[in-house]
């Protein structure tokens, strides 16, 4: 999907919610406990009652990861249940150097149909030149996060004499790689008050925004200070929508609160 398809996308829909499918095993409603295929038959009805209301899913692949090849099959399953008018982004956080990061690309972009991928930079241009370098694929790149180790370095104020922070040269640098229409930054919805100072370094990219709900951000905060012309915004919201409900109406539940998100970002977009 490139960035003409998903600003349409958002126009029409009017909302740029992305569901974050973030489906913990344990947590999922009884019912489905004993279903051998739960985690796909969960994210699927999530999916169908959801699709509505937002523009993008993002599926964080450690909780599917973890559960070995079952999981691995249900990630991919997943995938390819996602509607082709949703950008599908894998939140995998890769980056190593070229030779990996080229096989790593290839497992989202090419084996698995994802439109976008979450990457670490701390390795230098080199370690995502590969992401970069597939066309209507978008690279997502860590910017500022919203955990508290955040502080360790990320926050860090430079010592050469511009007093910039790091993670400022960070989007500074990475910037330049990529262009507007195939890299995004990771910026922490909790850090709503960064976003207006993020957007005089980075205008025009679209900013991927975690953190709504169960982690405090204000979608009023990030809509605010985040929005550009294009919108350049997809706040994601995962436990507060998949996990809305415990019962077998998990998925009425989610709904429910997706709704209320697009409600809200009608206002804004």
């Amino acid at each position: 999907m490139n960035r003409t398809q998903l600003v349409a996308q958002i126009r029409q829909k009017q909302n740029y919610l992305c569901v974050g499918l973030d489906t913990d095993i344990t947590r999922l409603p009884q019912h489905l406990q004993s279903n051998p295929d739960a985690v796909f038959q969960f994210n699927k009805a999530i999916i169908d009652a959801t699709k509505e209301y937002c523009v993008s899913y993002k599926i964080n692949t450690a909780f599917y990861e973890s559960q070995g090849l079952k999981g691995w099959e249900a990630m991919e399953k997943t995938v390819h249940y996602i509607p082709d008018t949703h950008l599908k982004i894998a939140d995998a956080k890769r980056g190593d150097i070229g030779n990996t990061s080229t096989h790593y690309a290839k497992t989202f972009f090419e084996v698995l149909p994802f439109d976008a991928v979450t990457v670490a930079p701390y390795m230098g241009e080199d370690s995502i030149r590969p992401f970069l370098d597939y066309a209507n694929k978008w690279t997502i790149i860590l910017g500022l996060t919203s955990n508290a180790g955040s502080k360790d370095f990320q926050q860090m104020t430079l010592t050469n004499g511009n007093e910039k922070r790091l993670y400022e040269e960070v989007l500074q640098k990475t910037a330049s790689w990529g262009t507007t229409e195939n890299s995004m930054f990771v910026i922490g919805a909790t850090r709503a008050e960064e976003l207006g100072h993020i957007r005089s370094i980075i205008p025009d990219h679209f900013l991927l925004v975690p953190g709504l709900g169960a982690q405090g951000g204000s979608l009023e905060e990030v809509s605010k200070y985040g929005l550009n012309k294009d919108c350049g915004l997809l706040v994601n919201a995962s436990r507060a929508i998949i996990f809305a409900g415990k019962g077998e109406d998990f998925a009425e539940q989610a709904k429910i609160v997706a709704q209320k998100y697009q409600s809200e970002m009608a206002n804004y977009v």
